[in-house]
């Protein structure tokens, strides 16, 4: 889901730049003007080659993962530091100028579209794992890193990170989007995992939201500024450093797959393994058109019913006991045997199964876009909605196979659309609302993971209601009064 970056387009010289940009008309007029007045400053700051112009430059960081059209930014830098990061900000907060961070292009909302033009920062350069503490069990890493990158680079510690949003994103990206994945049921999510930010604010202040350096496991000390920042999208502050939890590599893991006949049954499974207190690591639940399409993509040969992926992280011996009490309890619910992936091979290919859910569901249609819609609601209300969901889809002549991680309520709608068809846009719109909204009928949230973005502004509302909204309000107001950060997102 990684977008690909051309590093050529940011050598062109600066007048090739400017040419190759007058392809692209600004939709903002007053703020490309405000950007020409301070090209000097900007290339000052991150040199020649660190400020692009370029239009295909541009357009990628206009858009992200999600089916929103891309906003191309009025000029993309590209900082090597906080330093730089900090002095170019005070240009843009003198000359308000947007301001849009840029991680990686693997978000699912719209969070990087330059919707009023502006500045877009690429903190790609800034990809540096800085403090590690082994026996601390943390690590500081640049809003350059990424998942894979950071797991690499601490592959002979015997430790790892484990929160999988699928995609290669960057931490600092995922801090800002509180991002989970797979191994939430475990592990906890970003909010969980974030122990100290380093960020940049719309003036240029640089920001260390539990105290330049701090580290500890837990803190009673003021407001929780780091956990206002997880989640944020860019709105708040540029995060530049995140101190992050990590974990032991466990002993053993061993994962299989259970085929039920209903989703109730898959579901009631589920919330009794978690009441058993089996410590399971990941738990997801993919329907009958998920698991159709998953066969066909991956050349699997698996059930086409409600089926659960399950993994176990423990001792040889402890593993013993997790597997038995979970087969026993699947299996009283009608489950199939355990088909299982026992070394570290079938294991990534059973995965690597689940993570190409997204393709897969796109292999349906050949030739259409993919638009992926999360909720998450209460584990007891999962069944229901589940199941209304299918039948809305069916209703309406749409192709949405379901994906989630059932452990923790949250599921996914992969949408196959026609972006050509008015029509079948129209339809998926309506339909993402009707789910948002059942999920919040039904005691959930209308983004589990995903966020919020340009697409549920709306609905955010509804969630957490107007006094809610107004002291988010008033806080965005405080750090950032002229309305520079990512402007157009969550409020």
């Amino acid at each position: 889901m990684l977008l690909g970056f051309r590093p050529s387009l940011r050598l062109l010289s600066p007048r090739l730049q400017l040419l190759q940009s007058r392809s692209v008309q600004s939709e903002h007029p007053a703020t490309s003007a405000a950007v020409d007045s301070v090209l000097s400053a900007l290339r000052s700051i991150c040199g020649e080659d660190g400020v692009s112009f370029g239009a295909a430059v541009r357009e990628q960081h206009g858009r992200d993962e999600s089916i929103h059209r891309c906003c191309p930014p009025d000029v993309v830098v590209f900082p090597r530091c906080v330093e730089e990061v900090s002095e170019l900000a005070k240009v843009c907060h003198q000359h308000n100028l947007p301001i849009i961070p840029f991680g990686t292009g693997t978000g699912l909302e719209g969070g990087v579209s330059a919707v009023k033009g502006g500045v877009c920062f690429s903190l790609r350069n800034m990809d540096q794992v800085l403090d590690l503490h082994p026996e601390d069990f943390d690590v500081t890493v640049e809003p350059g890193v990424t998942r894979k990158a950071l797991n690499s680079h601490l592959r002979d510690t015997g430790l790892w990170f484990p929160v999988d949003p699928g995609a290669d994103a960057s931490l600092c990206g995922m801090a800002a989007t509180s991002a989970s994945g797979t191994n939430a049921v475990r592990y906890g999510t970003m909010r969980e995992n974030v122990l100290n930010l380093e960020a940049v604010l719309a003036d240029g202040t640089v920001l260390h939201t539990a105290g330049k350096g701090r580290r500890p496991r837990k803190t009673a000390a003021g407001y929780n500024l780091t956990n206002l920042l997880v989640g944020s999208e860019g709105t708040l502050g540029i995060i530049t450093k995140a101190t992050l939890r990590l974990y032991g590599i466990p002993e053993a893991m061993v994962s299989a797959v259970c085929s039920f006949p209903s989703v109730q049954a898959a579901v009631d499974s589920t919330v009794q393994i978690l009441q058993a207190g089996v410590p399971i690591a990941r738990i997801e639940f993919l329907d009958d058109v998920m698991m159709d399409a998953c066969n066909r993509f991956s050349s699997l040969s698996y059930a086409v019913s409600p089926t659960l992926f399950l993994e176990f992280h423990g001792s040889e011996r402890s593993l013993e006991e997790q597997v038995l009490t979970a087969e026993d309890i699947t299996q009283s619910n009608g489950g199939s045997d355990f088909q299982w992936a026992r070394d570290a091979g079938s294991r990534e290919r059973l995965w690597k199964a689940r993570h190409d859910a997204w393709y897969a569901a796109l292999a349906l249609r050949p030739g259409c876009k993919a638009y992926a819609t999360d909720v998450c609601v209460p584990l007891s209300r999962l069944p229901q909605i589940i199941v209304e969901t299918k039948q809305d889809l069916m209703e309406n002549r749409l192709t949405g196979p379901i994906a989630g991680h059932v452990g923790d309520g949250n599921f996914h709608c992969l949408m196959v659309v026609e972006p050509s068809d008015p029509e079948e846009l129209h339809r998926v719109h309506l339909f993402t609302e009707r789910l948002a909204r059942r999920a919040l009928a039904l005691d959930g949230t209308c983004t589990g993971e995903h966020g919020v973005g340009l697409g549920k502004r709306a609905l955010l509302c509804e969630e957490v209601g107007p006094e809610a909204v107004k002291v988010m309000q008033r806080l965005k107001d405080s750090l950032d009064p002229k309305n520079l950060m990512n402007p157009g997102k969550i409020l």
